[in-house]
């Protein structure tokens, strides 16, 4: 299923039950379908489901119940998604779930671990051969691909950077376009078609290992300060005690168990709540595309 911000597909679920024709035949119990979301996190929907499915089937188990399974277009998408009451549980990028959180009041249980770290960080690729000793002073004028405004790595820490950091507009002092993937801003690159790009490290990790670009088409010419992984969360009407049971079930994988259920790298989750995504909300409302809450 694709789902995005513009054309949301809005799941019916089917319980299994059995008409009977006697009054003294027990009803068969409905089984439970969760409904799961994931987002943008590979190059296609199906290469995201694929990867990304053993996980929440994993989740379904031992929840118990059925599950289906949404891959939204953009990161936006899952904030639509969370807040018009379409998923039960979603993997959402920092940024994303920051944008849900502040719109709907979702809660993270979890955050996820990569090489054992809940960690990751956005960075700028170039061509092989741009100058970019001194970033982004050398590289005024060049041009640059900033992804979906949803993306944390790939929209929002540049753009505070810029803003609070560097003291440059990005749309002036380079020449910019934005709303692009991942993925996409990799290959564009990689193929010369623009001088430098907006990413993250895993994402640049997991293309390279893929075959998906070489390791020598482009460069890494600026890294930003660690963040936070990607969260796990559920909706604000969820009951305490089902965020419990997600949060226990996710953070008891092991890297073994992990091998099977996460795509490579991945090696399981940590405890997560709203405070781990601190600095992420800070960005937002330094770029103004939020508001702090009242407090």
């Amino acid at each position: 299923m694709r789902l995005d911000r513009r054309t949301l597909i809005t799941t019916t679920v089917a319980g299994v039950a059995a008409a009977s024709t006697s009054l003294f035949r027990p009803a068969i119990a409905q089984t439970k379908k969760w409904k799961f979301g994931v987002g943008p996190l590979l190059p296609n929907p199906e290469d995201t489901k694929k990867s990304f499915g053993p996980l929440f089937s994993h989740l379904a188990k031992e929840l118990g119940g059925e599950f289906e399974l949404a891959v939204t277009t953009d990161w936006a998408g899952m904030a639509v998604a969370m807040g018009s009451g379409q998923l039960d549980v979603a993997w959402m990028g920092p940024w994303g779930y920051v944008i849900a959180n502040n719109a709907t009041n979702c809660q993270a249980v979890a955050t996820v671990k990569y090489d054992e770290k809940p960690i990751y960080h956005a960075i700028i690729i170039g061509k092989p051969d741009l100058a970019a000793a001194k970033f982004p002073d050398d590289t005024k004028g060049r041009s640059i691909a900033f992804a979906d405004i949803g993306s944390t790595s790939g929209w929002l820490i540049p753009t505070y950077y810029a803003k609070e950091v560097w003291k440059i507009d990005p749309k002036t002092f380079w020449t910019y376009s934005e709303g692009a993937s991942h993925a996409a801003n990799e290959i564009a690159v990689s193929a010369g078609q623009v001088d430098m790009a907006t990413d993250f490290d895993r994402n640049r990790n997991a293309m390279i290992a893929s075959g998906k670009v070489k390791e020598g088409s482009n460069k890494i010419v600026w890294t930003s300060d660690p963040l936070p992984n990607d969260a796990i969360a559920l909706p604000a009407n969820a009951s305490a005690d089902l965020k419990a049971k997600v949060q226990a079930i996710l953070t008891a994988i092991t890297p073994e168990q992990a091998k099977s259920l996460l795509p490579n790298r991945y090696t399981g989750f940590v405890p997560g709540t709203h405070a781990t995504y601190t600095s992420i909300e800070k960005a937002g409302i330094a770029v103004g595309k939020i508001k702090a809450k009242a407090t």
